[in-house]
Protein backbone atom coordinates (compact mmCIF):
# COMPACT_ATOMS: atom_id res chain seq x y z
CA UNK A 1 0.00 0.00 0.00
CA UNK A 2 3.02 2.23 1.09
CA UNK A 3 4.27 2.04 -2.38
CA UNK A 4 1.45 2.59 -3.75
CA UNK A 5 1.43 6.13 -1.98
CA UNK A 6 4.34 6.46 -3.23
CA UNK A 7 4.01 5.91 -6.66
CA UNK A 8 1.09 8.41 -6.96
CA UNK A 9 2.49 11.02 -4.96
CA UNK A 10 6.02 11.79 -4.99
CA UNK A 11 7.78 12.69 -8.26
CA UNK A 12 11.37 12.74 -7.02
CA UNK A 13 11.72 8.28 -6.38
CA UNK A 14 10.16 7.39 -9.96
CA UNK A 15 7.61 8.57 -12.53
CA UNK A 16 4.39 9.34 -11.03
CA UNK A 17 1.03 7.70 -12.12
CA UNK A 18 0.08 10.80 -13.99
CA UNK A 19 3.08 10.44 -15.91
CA UNK A 20 3.04 6.47 -16.78
CA UNK A 21 -0.56 7.21 -18.13
CA UNK A 22 0.53 9.84 -20.04
CA UNK A 23 3.17 8.02 -21.73
CA UNK A 24 1.08 4.91 -22.40
CA UNK A 25 -1.67 7.05 -23.93
CA UNK A 26 0.19 9.85 -25.96
CA UNK A 27 3.96 9.37 -25.74
CA UNK A 28 5.83 7.36 -28.66
CA UNK A 29 9.36 6.04 -27.62
CA UNK A 30 12.14 7.67 -29.09
CA UNK A 31 15.07 5.81 -27.89
CA UNK A 32 16.96 4.67 -24.98
CA UNK A 33 20.38 6.16 -23.91
CA UNK A 34 23.41 4.00 -21.54
CA UNK A 35 22.29 5.06 -18.82
CA UNK A 36 18.39 3.05 -19.16
CA UNK A 37 16.80 6.77 -19.26
CA UNK A 38 13.78 6.24 -21.87
CA UNK A 39 13.23 9.32 -24.26
CA UNK A 40 9.49 10.12 -25.70
CA UNK A 41 7.76 12.58 -27.81
CA UNK A 42 4.15 13.03 -28.43
CA UNK A 43 2.25 13.86 -31.63
CA UNK A 44 2.66 17.72 -30.54
CA UNK A 45 5.86 17.82 -29.92
CA UNK A 46 6.66 17.69 -26.47
CA UNK A 47 9.28 15.45 -25.19
CA UNK A 48 10.05 14.15 -21.94
CA UNK A 49 12.11 11.84 -20.01
CA UNK A 50 11.27 8.71 -17.94
CA UNK A 51 15.00 7.76 -15.51
CA UNK A 52 15.61 4.80 -14.76
CA UNK A 53 16.11 5.06 -11.18
CA UNK A 54 16.00 8.36 -8.84
CA UNK A 55 15.44 11.13 -10.77
CA UNK A 56 18.05 14.02 -11.41
CA UNK A 57 18.04 16.18 -14.54
CA UNK A 58 21.95 15.72 -14.64
CA UNK A 59 21.55 12.52 -15.74
CA UNK A 60 20.57 13.31 -19.42
CA UNK A 61 24.06 12.73 -21.61
CA UNK A 62 25.14 15.12 -24.18
CA UNK A 63 23.47 13.26 -26.47
CA UNK A 64 20.45 13.57 -25.54
CA UNK A 65 20.10 16.85 -23.71
CA UNK A 66 20.14 19.33 -27.20
CA UNK A 67 17.10 16.94 -28.28
CA UNK A 68 15.04 16.82 -24.96
CA UNK A 69 15.84 21.21 -25.04
CA UNK A 70 15.09 21.33 -28.64
CA UNK A 71 18.24 22.32 -29.75
CA UNK A 72 18.36 19.93 -32.24
CA UNK A 73 15.70 17.72 -33.30
CA UNK A 74 18.37 15.22 -35.09
CA UNK A 75 18.87 12.34 -33.22
CA UNK A 76 21.61 10.30 -34.15
CA UNK A 77 20.66 6.92 -35.65
CA UNK A 78 22.79 4.89 -32.35
CA UNK A 79 22.53 7.84 -30.24
CA UNK A 80 26.41 7.53 -29.40
CA UNK A 81 28.82 10.78 -30.60
CA UNK A 82 31.84 10.37 -31.61
CA UNK A 83 34.29 10.67 -28.39
CA UNK A 84 37.69 11.74 -27.52
CA UNK A 85 40.10 9.69 -25.67
CA UNK A 86 40.30 13.29 -23.61
CA UNK A 87 36.69 13.47 -22.84
CA UNK A 88 35.39 12.04 -19.71
CA UNK A 89 32.55 9.85 -19.38
CA UNK A 90 29.07 11.50 -18.29
CA UNK A 91 28.49 11.69 -14.17
CA UNK A 92 25.70 12.98 -12.65
CA UNK A 93 25.33 15.72 -10.20
CA UNK A 94 27.64 14.72 -7.31
CA UNK A 95 27.03 17.71 -4.93
CA UNK A 96 26.44 16.35 -1.52
CA UNK A 97 27.84 13.45 -1.81
CA UNK A 98 31.50 12.18 -1.00
CA UNK A 99 32.94 12.41 -4.35
CA UNK A 100 31.71 16.02 -4.52
CA UNK A 101 34.49 18.33 -5.93
CA UNK A 102 35.92 20.41 -3.08
CA UNK A 103 38.27 23.47 -4.02
CA UNK A 104 40.59 23.32 -1.49
CA UNK A 105 39.99 19.97 0.29
CA UNK A 106 43.99 19.39 -0.14
CA UNK A 107 45.10 22.69 1.17
CA UNK A 108 45.41 23.79 5.27
CA UNK A 109 42.27 25.71 6.07
CA UNK A 110 44.12 28.43 8.71
CA UNK A 111 46.52 28.41 5.52
CA UNK A 112 47.62 32.17 4.24
CA UNK A 113 47.49 33.66 0.96
CA UNK A 114 49.30 36.45 1.31
CA UNK A 115 52.48 37.77 3.23
CA UNK A 116 52.44 40.92 5.65
CA UNK A 117 54.23 43.47 4.81
CA UNK A 118 54.20 44.85 8.08
CA UNK A 119 56.43 43.34 10.97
Amino acid sequence: MLTLLKKIFTWWNRDTFGTKIKTILYGKLVGKDAFGNKYYESKKGKRWVIYSGEIDASKIPVEWYSWIHFTSNKIEKNHELKKYDWQKPHQPNLTGTESAYYPNKNKKINEKKYKTWKN
